[in-house]
Order: structure tokens, then sequence, then C-alpha cells
């Protein structure tokens, strides 16, 4: 198999959390959806452990892509451009969608392989904005970058696709960037 259709079977993996919920992704599902056959795609993954070992790797590349391409566009990036580039939900892209990493986080839950996945997107996040912070002088410095990841990630579960409160994203988007400009001094 070319990577091209591993790939190719892997986000119509994400489509299926995206779309219908991670309970909704199966073996049989993802061939079906893949336009194949169950032991085509048991060819290729072999168990569904092998299946979410790949799924894992590939959306933790496709993070870090995004992540760095954001980089190399404006260079290091600021405490206030990394939360943006965390509120941003690009409607081109399911893994960086608000209606795929809730399921994420639900799967994980069940998944020792995607809570993994989701500690180590964080830990990067988390190291990021800690030295970040830490350069600004704080004395707890860990403790403000867990405080800003909870709040990134949070707003994505009251504010995004299909919530409740949905209607005031753009409301709190302003508001965590213009909190984070007033707290370290930057404009975003």
């Amino acid at each position: 198999m070319t990577s091209d259709r591993k790939q190719e079977i892997l986000r119509t993996a994400i489509e299926i959390i995206a779309d219908e919920g991670y309970g909704s992704l199966s073996m049989r599902a993802l061939a079906r959806a893949s336009n194949m056959k169950l032991g085509a795609l048991q060819y290729h993954f072999r168990t569904w452990e092998e299946l979410l070992r790949a799924l894992v790797d590939y959306i933790a590349d496709e993070f870090r892509h995004a992540f760095q391409s954001r980089r190399l566009e404006s260079g290091p990036l600021s405490i206030g451009e990394i939360a943006a580039f965390m509120l941003d939900d690009p409607a081109d892209d399911s893994v960086l969608s608000d209606k795929f990493w809730p399921q994420l986080w639900a799967m994980q839950q069940v998944e020792p392989l995607v809570s993994d996945l989701l500690e180590d997107v964080y830990a990067e996040y988390l190291e990021r904005f800690e030295k970040l912070i830490e350069a600004r002088g704080s004395k707890s410095a860990r403790a403000e970058a867990l405080c800003l990841i909870s709040m990134l990630e949070g707003e994505s579960l009251f504010t995004g696709c299909g919530r409740r409160w949905e209607g005031e994203r753009e409301a709190v988007r302003e508001t965590i960037l213009k909190f984070i400009d007033e707290r370290y001094g930057e404009e975003n």
C-alpha cells in the first residue's frame, strides 16, 4: 500500500470520528467508508490497535505540521499567537476541527493510545507556554501554562460547533486573547 492510500484511510477514520462520533469508528465502518472490503483494510491495518497507532501518529504529525507552518510564516510564536492557533478552527482541516477534538477527549477514556496522543500534544504546548511565561518572570510558569491550556481547550467544549453557546464564540475568543495580552503584554 502506498502512503497516499494509508493517509486516505486515516483521513476517512478522522471524518467518521468528527462527523459521527468516535463510537461509530470500527474496522467494518472504516472499510465501508473507504470503499473496500474488511479483508482489504485488515491487509493494511491487521488489528484495531495497529489502526489506532497509525491514526494517533497521523493526527500528531498533522497537528505538528500545521503548527510548524504557522511558525514558518511568522517566526517564533508569542503566547498570544500560540493561543490564537489553538483557538482557530480551520473549516478545511478536520484534524484541527472543534468537532473532532471533543471526540478525541471522549475516546481517550477508552483508548489508551488516544490518551497518549493528547498528552503528547498538550505536553508540547505546555512546554512552549511555560518557557515563554517563565521568560516573562513568572514564578509559577507551569501552573500558568496549565491554566492557559485548560482555558483554550475548554473553549471548544462550550462555544464549538453545535454547542449551546456557539454564537458567543468570537466574543470568547477575543476575551481570551485580550486576557493574554493584558497578562503577558502582547498584541494579537
